[in-house]
């Protein structure tokens, strides 16, 4: 998770709303965004998505 979050300070995106599952679902969007701005690379794309689905589960 860090790894992500970190990922998305890279491009000047800062998620912190005090709820968890927000929190995750907004990252999801930014990824989406970056990787469909063409920012990501596919391989970093699969496994950030890959990181936050397995992130969401704990919380369903």
């Amino acid at each position: 998770m860090l790894d992500i979050r970190n990922m998305l300070k890279k491009y000047g995106s800062f998620i912190y709303t005090g709820d968890k599952i927000a929190d995750l679902e907004m990252m999801e969007m930014e990824i989406r965004e970056l990787y469909q701005s063409q920012l990501l690379e596919p391989k970093d794309y699969q496994m950030a998505l890959l990181i936050l689905m397995q992130e969401m589960k704990k919380y369903n």
